[in-house]
């Protein structure tokens, strides 16, 4: 210190820390001076001692205005030192940067002028301090005094030049720092980073794209900022990136995929559509790079198809259509257990859009990899059928084409029925509101025929006879009024005609007896009315109840549609189908006279023409034993009203139809057995229970005429089921 001070004059010391500024600023211009005269000796040792005078005993003073000569001082020696300056830095610049740190905002205002005349006069030897100076310059952006802040900007611009023409600059280095910062919420600090990228993305030799997911989470956070100047110019620099990133031909695609799938379910619309833009170029570029992380992107996309705003639903789409045209290997990290995940969480989603492409998704995946998703379909089985009772019919007949799809299988068939009648049997709204739906589309995609024998076997061992007489007659109707199940009545009109028909009749008929009502609609499909008339003339007093004069009163109306008019035209010839006048009539004489259908059934066979039928033929019409036709003339054996087998006719086709009645009777009697278990449970005696049914009885026609279905019913589209 004697020896700086043997330099510098004790006046010159006092003015350096004189509270007027005119009078610091000439004692460091003389201070510029003593130390020019000593570079130009040689003389670094004196230079040094002035130097460490300067610092400890101004600087680091706890004087202000101390501080403030000392800063202005070291400025000043720097000049003087001119070219030889850089060996001097490691101590001119450590105090000038301690100094922004410094209680008093003067003090903070002349370490930014110091600093900046300092890095004038040595540009880019400075650049070993760019860290330290960084780090600075970052908290003075935020700096309350807005003098500071303004020489903090000026400080700032001049370190940008000197970086973007040095060749010293360690981006490495830098990185850690930038990314340590990125999530500060301060509106100047996020404004001084902003334009540090931009600037160093600017300069050729600086690969920033290479570091671009260090910092890109930070830059899209920018993106809800309040400042709309803050958001242009985070908007402005991603949008420069992602033109590299198109033009580029190495990119990190996969570590800026998990930044974008999070960012894509922000609740700031911008910043998701902003991400929903990247992730539709990355899936465009990305190629197989993206591969693990489809079932993150797929997560990302599904929501945004049902964004609330227009720009990121088209988008979303589009990017979810690029996504599934990439046919990927399982064999190359393709993990289509995650996608399967994925599609299945989707499949709760409170938007249908979103649910519909999550089932595209699953019947994509059954397409291209089905043996990896049979692996997982314990894991997705349940959640699809839940699905069938979704609000949409959209939805709810993609998940039949899934079902379908994994349905091929005879074991997997199995099972999706199975589990469709155990749903139909936990939901009954279920059965109500999408039965027909759903049963009319596996129809179409399974089969028909393979569907309703499946459920016919196994609701003809359903031990709950409640649901099982409920599913017959859902599914009885579906068979009557379908257009899908055409080629079933067809087949069944065979029944005494073709073994297939026979098979299918049979296959029918044992959980079809849970019903009076089906069995008597199975009969006249079948066309044999003869059995028809039998199971009618076998029902007892308990059977005729309310909920069997509803479904008569559909029946009845049924067949004034076009699906039976073969019937209807088969009562021209009553000497041909005397069993179905005959089933007819006892259909009639079960109905109330003031419902309307008997009123509909009345007028029917009212309007057969007079000369069809004699007096005479009616007197040979066989009574007793329906099952006995040695009294039937000859003209009456004919195809239609049954054929006459040289067995005596219990028996056609190889239909045995005394047992088939006898089954009837016997499933009649379970049910028969359970309504009175149920009517003592409900302590209610049969006798009042017949009179509740005689006191709804004159309400009928009104409650069962609205759910009769129209009479073009095979033209009807999907819709409620009306049990």
């Amino acid at each position: 210190m004697a020896e700086a001070l043997s330099v510098i004059p004790a006046a010159v010391l006092r003015n350096l820390a004189d509270k007027l500024y005119e009078k610091r600023k000439n004692a460091a211009l003389e201070v510029e001076g003593i130390v020019k005269q000593l570079a130009s000796s040689g003389d670094h040792d004196r230079i040094i001692a002035v130097i460490n005078l300067l610092t400890n005993e101004f600087t680091y003073s706890p004087q202000a205005n101390h501080r403030k000569g000392g800063l202005i001082s070291l400025a000043a020696a720097t000049v003087g030192l001119t070219t030889e300056a850089a060996q001097h830095l490691e101590l001119i610049v450590p105090p000038v940067l301690n100094s922004f740190a410094d209680q008093d905002s003067r003090v903070r205002y002349y370490a930014c002028e110091a600093l900046y005349n300092i890095a004038k006069v040595v540009r880019g030897d400075f650049i070993i301090f760019f860290n330290q100076i960084f780090d600075a310059l970052c908290k003075l952006s935020a700096d309350s005094d807005a003098n500071v802040q303004s020489a903090a900007h000026l400080l700032d611009r001049l370190v940008k030049d000197i970086v973007t023409e040095s060749d010293q600059f360690s981006i490495e280095e830098f990185i850690p720092l930038l990314r340590e910062r990125m999530n500060v919420l301060n509106p100047y600090v996020r404004q001084f980073l902003v334009g540090w990228i931009t600037v160093l993305d600017s300069v050729p030799d600086i690969d920033m794209l290479g570091f671009l997911p260090d910092f890109l989470d930070g830059l899209f956070n920018m993106l809800s900022d309040s400042s709309h100047e803050i958001r242009q110019q985070a908007d402005s620099a991603l949008s420069e990136f992602l033109q590299e990133i198109k033009n580029s031909p190495s990119v990190d695609y996969g570590r800026m995929a998990e930044i974008l799938v999070q960012r894509a379910g922000s609740p700031d619309e911008f910043t998701r559509l902003t991400a929903m833009t990247w992730i539709n170029e990355f899936v465009k570029l990305g190629g197989d790079q993206l591969v693990p992380y489809y079932a993150d992107i797929l997560g990302a996309i599904l929501p945004c198809i049902s964004d609330r705003e227009d720009k990121i639903r088209v988008v979303a789409r589009e990017t979810n259509e690029e996504l599934r045209a990439i046919k990927a290997d399982p064999a190359e990290a393709f993990d289509v257990g995650a996608i399967l995940s994925i599609a299945r969480r989707q499949l709760s989603n409170e938007w249908e859009a979103t649910r519909i492409e999550a089932l595209h998704w699953i019947s994509t995946l059954l397409s291209r990899h089905r043996s990896e998703v049979l692996i997982f379909l314990n894991d997705i089985f349940d959640t699809l059928l839940k699905a069938l009772s979704d609000s949409s019919d959209e939805v709810v007949l993609l998940v039949l084409d899934v079902h379908a799809c994994i349905a091929k299988d005879p074991l997997h068939f199995r099972q999706l029925v199975v589990f469709l009648v155990h749903n139909f049997q936990l939901d009954n709204s279920l059965l109500e509101k999408r039965g027909a739906l759903i049963i009319r589309r596996l129809c179409v995609l399974l089969n028909a025929e393979r569907v309703y024998r499946e459920l016919s076997t196994i609701l003809e061992g359903e031990s709950d006879l409640d649901f099982a007489s409920i599913m017959v007659q859902a599914l009885n109707l579906i068979l009557l009024t379908s257009s899908e199940l055409s080629e079933i009545r067809d087949l069944l009109k065979q029944s005494l005609v073709t073994p297939a028909g026979k098979d299918l009749y049979d296959s029918l008929y044992a959980s079809w007896c849970h019903s009076p009502m089906a069995i008597i609609s199975l009969c006249f499909l079948a066309q044999t009315y003869q059995h028809a008339s039998a199971v009618i003339q076998s029902l007892v007093e308990e059977d005729i109840n309310v909920k069997l004069l509803v479904q008569l009163d559909r029946l009845i109306r049924l067949m004034e549609t076009p699906i039976f008019a073969y019937l209807r035209l088969q009562l021209l010839e009553p000497g041909r189908y005397i069993w179905l006048f005959k089933a007819l009539y006892g259909l009639l004489m079960l109905l109330p006279q003031q419902s309307a259908a008997f009123k509909i059934l009345k007028t029917r066979l009212k309007a057969v023409p007079s000369y069809s039928i004699s007096g005479e033929q009616l007197k040979r019409m066989p009574s007793g034993d329906p099952y006995q036709f040695h009294n039937v003339p000859d003209g009456f054996r004919t195809i239609g009203d049954g054929v006459v087998a040289e067995d005596g006719g219990s028996s056609r086709n190889g239909i045995n139809f005394a047992a088939r009645l006898q089954q009837f009777q016997q499933m009649q009697h379970k049910h028969r057995v359970l309504a009175k278990t149920q009517a003592k449970s409900r302590n209610i005696s049969p006798s009042s229970s017949k009179e509740a049914q005689r006191e709804e009885e004159p309400r009928r026609p009104q409650s069962v005429e609205r759910n009769v279905p129209p009479s073009r019913s095979s033209k009807r589209s999907p819709g409620k089921l009306q049990l």
